[in-house]
């Protein structure tokens, strides 16, 4: 168990320990070899093919639909206005998945669609419970008894719920669309965009398939794997955003005026130059994500020996788990680790670059973490200049549940609207 910083940057800034910790194992039956648990030569290739997806004028583009996104969730909430408290996980994990299906996907989920997304998300969440029970009991460690175990049993219907997700979304992006490759007018480098067909990233898996780089298979790890991380993730993270500012009145107002300045220049759809101005909001959002990171512990396997700070020499093949959320607790690093403290962000950093790592580091950093940015940066701008957030949940309330994210009970906060 590691979560000293020194001991973090040996395994994670370069190459040598790239293979994923025993734990992940157990996540195979469901992403296979997608980008999050593969290594070596397919693990660079598949992240070559899919690195363009996250390129500027892929995003600038992609900023458009999750506007449209956005307003739905701030009309939605809407309805939660004068209610006693809401529970704001499921709005957002709709909002999330909604998001990450028809930008990465290039896929709308349809009205009829809604109750299959549902059964997606709480697929998700039941199987993060199963890793971490199948974790507990070594006697089911191997596969072949573990799919004779009723918890086996039980894990192959849910991913069979979500595999049939998953295959609907590709299927109605083979459709709806022939990947072509056309150039943007507005861009000279090698990507593309279209002013009528966005990019997304099956696309670009759709295109490697005709060119024989993937086969099918590699595309539904793919997309499984992005499906999982690119909304639940974010929606995990959002939740406790909403918790802190809700608790923090002064810090909210302060977030509200700075997105009004900037919203009210451009009819409150703002650009991503308009978002980079949004500083404090991005403190935020970076101290909530110290407090409560949404991947709270990765794993690597040491490929050699390697000698931790404190002089023992840990031998090849030793599993490390890397505590996240211990790490960045640490008061060595953080002046008052455990208070809300946003404007630590609008400093130069005074601590480790290896004690803080929301979105992991080294080569195998989180490939989605300026989307992920982008998302949240325009939820709350736009949330927080049309309602007010008051405490429901406060942070001593929480109780977390081991799971492969950062579960928690419910965060409710109570909503109304802000007096213009």
């Amino acid at each position: 168990m590691v979560y000293n910083p020194q001991d973090v940057e040996i395994l994670l800034s370069g190459k040598k320990h790239s293979s994923k910790g025993f734990l992940y194992n157990f996540l195979r039956p469901w992403l296979k070899d997608g980008l999050l648990l593969s290594d070596g030569i397919k693990w660079h290739s598949r992240r070559k093919i899919l690195t363009p997806t996250f390129h500027f004028n892929i995003l600038r583009h992609f900023n458009s639909v999750l506007l449209e996104k956005v307003q739905a969730f701030v009309e939605r909430l809407n309805s939660e206005v004068g209610n006693s408290a809401t529970e704001i996980f499921p709005l957002i994990t709709e909002f999330s998945l909604n998001s990450i299906c028809e930008t990465a996907m290039g896929t709308a989920l349809e009205d009829e669609k809604c109750d299959m997304g549902q059964k997606y998300k709480d697929s998700i969440h039941t199987l993060g419970t199963y890793v971490f029970s199948r974790s507990t009991k070594f006697w089911i460690y191997p596969d072949f008894i573990f799919n004779l175990s009723s918890l086996g049993m039980n894990q192959k219907k849910v991913l069979e719920v979500i595999s049939q997700f998953r295959n609907n979304v590709i299927a109605k992006r083979k459709l709806d669309t022939n990947v072509r490759q056309i150039e943007d007018d507005d861009c000279d480098d090698e990507y593309f965009i279209s002013k009528k067909q966005r990019l997304a990233m099956l696309d670009l898996l759709l295109q490697a398939e005709k060119e024989g780089h993937i086969d099918s298979d590699g595309i539904s790890e793919e997309v499984d794997t992005f499906m999982f991380e690119g909304h639940d993730t974010v929606a995990t993270g959002l939740q406790y955003i909403f918790m802190l500012l809700a608790n923090h009145e002064d810090i909210q107002d302060k977030v509200f005026l700075e997105c009004e300045e900037i919203l009210s220049r451009n009819n409150g759809r703002p650009s991503i130059n308009d978002m980079a101005q949004m500083k404090f909001l991005e403190a935020c959002i970076k101290e909530a994500l110290r407090l409560y990171p949404p991947v709270y512990f990765i794993s690597r396997i040491g490929d050699e020996p390697i000698e931790l700070s404190n002089g023992h020499t840990c031998p090849a093949g030793t599993d490390f788990n890397i505590l996240i959320y211990e790490l960045h607790r640490q008061a060595d690093q953080f002046v008052e680790p455990y208070k809300f403290l946003p404007e630590r962000f609008l400093k130069e950093p005074t601590w480790h670059p290896f004690s803080y790592l929301p979105f992991s580091a080294g080569p195998r950093n989180c490939i989605g973490q300026k989307f992920a940015m982008m998302e949240m940066k325009l939820l709350l701008s736009k949330v927080l200049t049309v309602y007010r957030l008051l405490p429901i949940t406060k942070p001593q309330d929480i109780i977390f549940y081991a799971d492969i994210l950062l579960r928690s009970n419910q965060v409710k906060v109570k909503i109304e609207k802000r007096k213009k």
